[in-house]
């Protein structure tokens, strides 16, 4: 099953750093969140990925691109007038990345609906690239094959301006909407597993995954929620971005599920 990251937005709200990169590849104890998100769905065996790219989408393939620079040591020979690389300690990851550029304007709907022919008529699984999470990503995909619905997304109780849900008793989702300041219902913490089908709720660049197209399939009783208790944290900020640093420095990761 493929994994969609959606890693093209602006990054507004962190703009201390996201003016020289894309926020996804703002760093988290010397690598970038996006690669700690990989390393949470490649512990579950989840990886082939598809990155929705946009703002300053060159420097996420070029991270990609010199992924062997970023993680081993390497000789450059240049003693006999030309340069010969010698990588030692090679420490790579099973990955397969796709890497499109989506546009740097693109909502969220619309970079998942540029990304179709690459996912095909299969289902595949969703996230944001800008949060962490240590939900257990294999029985999220058994809880999504179990009621048969079109979509399935992890919900997470925090004070947050998120995606807000009204989840009945049996996990089905009877409402969606979207951000409000003051909210302490579930919300919408990405990490979702869609049927292909939903490709046909999004119809170009301008539409937003997390109105219309998530409204809509609530409405018609094809949202189902897999409710998370555990640590779910986004960077939106300076301070979250702070937060995650020191809890990886203090070695305390709740999202760091894989082994060294």
């Amino acid at each position: 099953m493929k994994v969609v990251l959606l890693a093209g937005g602006l990054g507004t709200r962190i703009s201390e750093e996201s003016q020289y990169k894309p926020k996804p590849m703002i760093e988290i104890g010397g690598m970038p969140i996006l690669w700690h998100i990989m390393k949470i769905y490649s512990n579950y065996g989840f990886n082939d990925f598809i990155i929705c790219a946009g703002y300053k989408q060159h420097m996420i393939k070029e991270w990609f691109a010199d992924y062997f620079l970023h993680t081993s040591d390497i000789t450059f020979d240049f003693t006999n007038g030309k340069k010969v690389e010698i990588v030692h300690n090679t420490h790579s990851e099973p990955w397969k990345v796709t890497v499109v550029d989506t546009g740097l304007h693109t909502m969220t709907g619309g970079r998942i609906k540029r990304i179709q022919p690459y996912v095909g008529n299969e289902a595949f699984m969703m996230t944001y690239g800008d949060g962490v999470c240590d939900v257990d990503i294999r029985k999220l995909v058994e809880f999504h094959k179990q009621h048969h619905k079109l979509a399935t997304l992890t919900a997470v109780e925090l004070e947050q301006s998120k995606g807000i849900l009204d989840i009945a008793p049996d996990n089905a989702v009877h409402a969606f909407r979207e951000k409000s300041a003051l909210d302490s219902a579930p919300i919408n913490a990405g990490f979702m597993v869609l049927e292909p089908q939903v490709f046909n709720l999004l119809d170009g660049d301008q539409c937003i995954f997390e109105r219309k197209p998530l409204e809509t399939l609530a409405k018609d009783g094809q949202l189902m929620s897999y409710k998370h208790k555990g640590f779910w944290q986004c960077m939106d900020t300076k301070r979250e971005k702070d937060m995650l640093e020191n809890l990886w420095d203090s070695g305390k990761a709740p999202w760091k599920v894989w082994a060294d």
